[in-house]
């Protein structure tokens, strides 16, 4: 009878434990996907959902319900709400953004392990960086493709869909863990498809860069 009580609860931990890490994984994976697509979206959407549905994010996110971080970050997702639907300021906000989107997808997939061994948190860095990587690319492929169609209609659909998916994706992420998997793995079959404008557009970046610190010429 001990010995059939001491399985069933040994399994009944196993189990919990088991859908504690799915969940982790899946709200780092989520979250630093997304944060390559609407970084202040994923900030924001995570915080207020920390607030109100009382959900205990995992690791060390539990900061990001802070009323002053998701203040910040809502004014800023407002920002960017209106300067991504603007053709060709689109794209000088995702060069710009390049140094912000993937360092901090990094951050939030390390933070999200917070409670674990510091080399699992540097590897959910690095994969984290990866995904953001992966997805701010594509957007800021694409986005410069649509750029250059006459109509700035596509632009505006374009960014409207970023910022449904965005927003939805954080939620699934909480509350339907396995299918943030099949939205991430969707959406790296399509950075692997436009890779070569990922390419092209980071190789952008670079001579961005590269201008700028360039010195001026009398």
């Amino acid at each position: 009878m001990v010995l059939c009580l001491f399985v069933a609860h040994t399994r009944l931990y196993n189990s919990t434990t088991m859908t504690q890490l799915i969940s982790t994984i899946a709200i780092a994976m989520g979250a630093s996907w997304v944060s390559g697509i609407n970084l202040y979206a994923t900030v924001a959407t995570l915080g207020l959902l920390g607030r109100f549905a009382q959900l205990q994010l995992p690791g060390e996110l539990q900061v990001l319900t802070n009323w002053w971080v998701i203040g910040v970050a809502v004014v800023l997702y407002l920002i960017e709400f209106f300067a991504d639907k603007i053709p060709y300021l689109d794209s000088t906000w995702d060069v710009i953004h390049t140094f912000i989107r993937i360092p901090a997808g990094a951050v939030l997939a390390a933070t999200a392990f917070g409670d674990f061994d510091r080399s699992i948190q540097v590897i959910a860095l690095l994969l984290g960086g990866g995904l953001a990587f992966s997805s701010h690319g594509t957007k800021a492929a694409t986005r410069a493709m649509l750029n250059a169609s006459p109509e700035p209609v596509s632009n505006v659909v374009a960014s409207v869909v970023e910022d449904i998916l965005a927003v939805v994706s954080v939620i699934v992420s909480v509350f339907a863990p396995v299918l943030i998997f099949v939205i991430v793995g969707a959406g790296l079959v399509v950075s692997f498809l436009v890779f070569n404008r990922i390419i092209r557009f980071f190789r952008q970046v670079a001579r961005s860069v590269r201008g700028w610190f360039a010195p001026a010429t009398p």
